[in-house]
């Protein structure tokens, strides 16, 4: 029989079923962006990713624009720049780790690596929220 009962101090007794768990290339991609987003401070629908076979793991490359203080307001206070998390290249570089974290964490899959391309700035007078 494929199924198994364990049981742990204190909780009831859990099923184990045999199969497979599947999540779609849809749903790894909406996760993926929404990642992407949240960390670049900009929207979903801004953000585009795409997989590919990296030698049998899931390679993940993102295309964001990013979000950043506007020129007058790193100007009038060059501490502003500290609060979005540095410059463009050393945030596109934190963010790699930070997407492979949450959509591994999220999703239960394994990926190899994140390729980050920005694709724009979108300037904002909001510091990081963190």
């Amino acid at each position: 029989m494929s199924e198994t009962a364990s049981e742990t101090p204190g909780r009831i007794a859990v099923r184990e079923l045999s199969g497979h768990n599947r999540i779609s290339t849809q749903a790894l991609t909406s996760v993926a962006r929404a990642a992407a987003a949240e960390i670049f401070l900009v929207a979903p629908a801004a953000v585009r990713v795409s997989w590919t076979d990296d030698a049998g793991a899931l390679a993940l490359s993102v295309s964001s624009p990013i979000s950043v203080p506007s020129l007058a307001a790193v100007r009038a206070n060059p501490d502003r720049l500290a609060r979005f998390g540095g410059s463009i290249a050393a945030r596109a570089i934190a963010a790699k780790a930070s997407i492979l974290g949450r959509v591994e964490h999220l999703t239960g899959s394994q990926l190899s690596r994140v390729d980050i391309r920005i694709s724009g700035i979108q300037p904002t007078e909001q510091g990081r929220v963190q």
